[in-house]
């Protein structure tokens, strides 16, 4: 019913369109000319479609919000109030998933009650009422809305306005979700990490050398929970990946941006940012079956101990994943620097290569800062190429040919299996999670710095 209900209205929101196009271009005359409107054709037609679709489309949300608790209520009145006072919250959940079956024609694996059977009836003809009601109350309400809109269409009617309002609201309401979600995300992590903290002691967490967790099922924190291997471990890591991936990558956008012919340009720029494309799992697959036992082979030749799990491992791997974004970034901020600054430069008798070392450089560092914020946030955050190469050792060591473990493995360490998630064996994920968020943040914080020093340097 939902889905049909959104195809009758938009149907009626394209129809509202044409409408408010067709009675924009009849007060234009029959030149259609539009010099006598105060705004073009479209802004008419999209008034009457926003008129027609906005309020349908709220109603439509609200109704859908509010139908399941009506359905519920309605479902729960059948059922025996010594049954209801035995059930409790999973309990009813699972009572309403079987009146739902029996409602929706399902059926189930064992034989209902009388109660059920009442309820199920009773249920379906309230969902039936009220689809049937919804469907007709959306429709009604489109179709005033467009009749509305229409009438109010004249030559003096100010419909651009109108409608870039409705934008701006629009904008402000995305704007709005994407900060309340973030806030959202922020608040759960750090509701959850402190309620760790009232099992482990923030010292003892962000200080701590061991990281050794006990399994237990009393809810106590038993075992050490030291952030420091971890955090080294990641940062090890992702050292080696950016000092793989920032001179590959940056040496390929300036060879591709002021070196390369078009023709070449326009191959090796797709080519190389199909490597973007390729999912993390499979990379991970490859450091553990290819690029790990290679590096141990070129180890045993040079006389060096490499694991085949490592943190080089896991760099060497990662590094050549975030190439691409650094790649591709880099090469479209250089191109963007004025062609005046580079004749300038060569005007004055300095080579192409100091004209880039020393002019296109500087003028495009703050967008570079921002490919290589963007490469070390990726490598922070990764998690299949390490669950795999890293080797999962939550040891405090310097030697990169040994094998190690980051802050995103042992979050997925922590959430999977059969952990009570109250207890801190589980919530200790959270703080590692808000850890790395407090990291990211400070990236972002100095990035920013960078950009807007060498911003008003430079332009």
């Amino acid at each position: 019913m939902n889905l049909l209900l959104l195809g009758v209205l938009l149907a009626l929101i394209a129809m509202a369109y044409q409408f408010g196009l067709r009675k924009s271009r009849q007060l234009a005359g029959a030149g259609k000319n539009t010099v006598g409107l105060h705004s073009r054709p479209g802004y008419y037609g999209a008034l009457v479609a926003v008129w027609c679709g906005i309020p349908a489309f709220i109603i439509f949300i609200l109704w859908n919000l509010i139908e399941p608790s009506i359905l519920r209520q309605v479902a729960f009145n059948h059922v025996p109030a010594n049954v209801m006072a035995h059930l409790d919250a999973a309990g009813q959940g699972v009572l309403l998933d079987r009146i739902h079956a029996l409602a929706t024609g399902f059926g189930l694996t064992d034989h209902p009650t009388s109660y059920e059977r009442q309820a199920a009836a009773q249920y379906a003809q309230i969902s039936q009422i009220g689809g049937y009601a919804k469907f007709a109350l959306v429709v009604c309400v489109a179709l005033v809305g467009l009749l509305i809109a229409k009438k109010k269409i004249n030559q003096t009617y100010r419909a651009r306005n109108s409608v870039e309002k409705v934008i701006k609201v629009g904008l402000a309401l995305c704007s709005g979700v994407a900060i309340l979600t973030t806030l959202g995300i922020v608040m759960s992590m750090l509701s959850e990490a402190l309620r760790f903290f009232h099992f482990v002691s923030p010292t003892a967490f962000f200080f701590g050398t061991e990281w050794n967790p006990g399994f237990s099922t009393s809810g106590n924190a038993e075992g050490s929970y030291g952030l420091l291997p971890l955090l080294w471990g990641t940062l090890m890591v992702s050292a080696i990946a950016l000092l793989v991936s920032i001179p590959v990558g940056l040496m390929i956008a300036i060879y591709l941006a002021e070196y390369a012919s078009p023709r070449f340009r326009a191959l090796t720029k797709p080519t190389i940012e199909i490597l973007a494309g390729i999912p993390t799992i499979v990379y991970g697959v490859f450091a553990l079956m290819v690029a790990g036992p290679f590096l141990k082979q070129i180890g045993y030749y040079i006389g060096l101990d490499i694991n085949a799990t490592s943190a080089l491992t896991a760099g060497v791997v990662m590094g050549i994943m975030i190439i691409p974004f650094v790649s591709s970034l880099s090469d479209d901020i250089i191109t963007q620097v004025p062609r005046t600054l580079r004749d300038g430069s060569l005007g004055l008798g300095a080579t192409q290569s100091e004209t880039i070392r020393q002019v296109v450089l500087p003028a495009a560092l703050p967008g570079i800062v921002g490919a290589f914020l963007l490469a070390a946030s990726r490598a922070i955050g990764e998690t299949m190429i390490v669950v795999l190469a890293a080797g999962n050792s939550p040891l405090l060591h310097t030697n990169p040919l040994q094998a190690v473990s980051t802050v995103t493995v042992t979050i997925v360490n922590q959430l999977t299996g059969d952990t009570d998630f109250a207890s801190p064996q589980a919530l200790v994920a959270f703080a590692l999670g808000l850890t790395l968020f407090v990291i990211t943040l400070g990236l972002n914080i100095v990035a920013l710095y960078i950009v807007r020093k060498y911003r008003e340097q430079y332009e």
